[in-house]
Formats: structure tokens, C-alpha cells, sequence
């Protein structure tokens, strides 16, 4: 929640200034049950951590490393030739993110 700290603060003389039916108001109009039609729809289509995906499949395509990428000896991430730092003694590449 934010929080606008240039706002003047309240006081103790302001807060006892409102009467306990007026919070008592104020927090049921906060706190309906109602839900949205919209948000229980949306919620159908995420699945939660540790769900059983045992019966799905995916569909990705995978390329092979193509001429202009190495992969980095260190991350063993496929990167582009640009991202090249330095070549080790064995002649291991190491992307320019592991030799920073």
C-alpha cells in the first residue's frame, strides 16, 4: 500500500474525533464478500506450485546451437558471439556476464 508521507499526519485530538459507528461504517463498506465475476475467471487459468502436471504436454521447439553462439563454460547458457569475454587456456568461452 502506498504510503503519502508529505500528507499532513493526524493527530490524537483528530483521531478520537471518530466515533466508533463511523469505523465500524467504514470497515463493511471495505470488506464486502462480494467477488467479481471476472476475477474467479481469471484465477481458472493459473495453476498453483506444486500442481500435478504429470498429464501435460509441452510443445517447444528446440534449435540447435547455431554458428554465432557459444556456450559459456562457467553459466552453460547458449549466448551470442557479442557477449564473448575471454577464452580460457582449455579453449572454454565465458560469456561477458561470468567474467564481470
Amino acid at each position: 500500500m502506498a504510503t503519502d508521507y508529505d500528507a499532513p499526519r493526524k493527530t490524537d485530538d483528530d483521531m478520537s474525533e471518530d466515533s466508533l459507528e463511523e469505523l465500524k461504517a467504514r470497515r463493511s463498506d471495505k470488506s464486502s464478500g462480494v467477488v467479481d465475476e471476472d476475477e474467479t475467471e481469471a484465477a481458472e487459468g493459473f495453476e498453483l506450485p506444486g500442481a500435478d502436471l504429470s498429464g501435460e504436454e509441452l510443445s517447444v521447439r528446440v534449435l540447435p546451437q547455431q554458428a554465432n553462439e557459444f556456450t559459456c563454460s562457467r553459466c552453460f547458457l547458449v549466448h551470442h558471439r557479442s557477449q564473448l569475454a575471454y577464452t580460457t587456456k582449455d579453449g572454454q568461452p565465458v560469456c561477458t556476464e561470468c567474467a564481470a
